[in-house]
């Protein structure tokens, strides 16, 4: 990965594939390598892949107090202005579908297209993780136990038959040991999630878009993003049976194909 300076910051980035560019917005407690192989390596045979790790995560600048997902959506941008593409597809998943969201209404001529993955866009009929949902994680994080607190993270954010998969969860528990996100950070990301509403401006998104959610997402519901795609003039909804949060964990093909698709719109 390399530097790439943003305004005041540094962003840790890394590019890969060829074909027209496409910014990877990662999500809460995410870095570059949560894409995994698989779905990254599907997608560069069509795309070149910029995906990066946000401020406070990584190599990139520390954080130093709260942030906001406008913040980090300016990040984004600035990101693509700093590396002198004009446009881009744009991919953002749940923490970073939120920050698409704002950078396609901020900057819509950013965006060639937009694909929000397990996202949420606030205000009424959105709906967070439960109180079961968020007392399991919280519990494993204050146990100080590291192991117990990623293994919790994989079961809640995938389906459980791909929670058992001993191969994939290996490749994310190494993940989790290679770059490991701070608490502070997460926490503040929390924070900024739950101040995200952008529900009565998506209306005003005229980009191809593409919604793509699991029926299994104890993250943010499903309902999240059947309320997206009815907000997004002509959004497609493309809803993924008995799978989790992580839907590109569990569907890296089919879920690089549809933004393949999409891609081929603006061509």
């Amino acid at each position: 990965m390399a530097k790439v300076r943003v305004g005041d910051i540094d962003l840790d980035v890394e590019r890969s594939g060829s074909g027209p560019p496409l910014l990877a917005i990662m999500g809460m407690s995410g870095t570059a390598l949560h894409w995994g192989e698989p779905f990254l390596q599907a997608l560069g045979e069509r795309f070149e892949v910029i995906a990066y790790d946000h401020r406070g995560v990584g190599a990139s600048t520390r954080l130093t107090g709260a942030v906001t997902i406008e913040q980090l959506a300016r990040d984004a941008a600035g990101l693509l202005d700093a590396l002198e593409i004009e446009r881009a597809h744009v991919l953002g998943i749940s923490m970073g579908g939120m920050i698409a969201q704002e950078l396609a209404l901020a900057r819509p001529s950013l965006a060639l297209t937009l694909t929000l993955g397990c996202t949420y866009c606030g205000g009424p009929g959105s709906a967070l993780a439960g109180p079961e949902v968020i007392g399991r994680l919280a519990a494993a994080m204050r146990s100080g136990d590291r192991a117990r607190a990623i293994r919790t993270a994989w079961e809640i954010d995938v389906s459980p038959d791909f929670a058992g998969d001993a191969e994939a969860w290996a490749r994310f528990a190494a993940i989790a040991e290679r770059r490991a996100v701070a608490v502070p950070v997460i926490r503040a990301q929390l924070e900024a999630i739950a101040a995200h509403d952008t529900q009565s401006r998506l209306p005003g998104l005229r980009m191809p878009t593409l919604v793509i959610h699991g029926t299994q997402d104890l993250m943010l519901p499903v309902a999240n993003g059947r309320l997206i795609a009815s907000l997004i003039p002509g959004a497609r909804l493309e809803i993924l049976d008995g799978v989790g949060h992580l839907f590109f964990w569990e569907r890296p093909e089919r879920s690089a194909e549809l933004v393949r698709e999409l891609a081929a719109v603006r061509a």
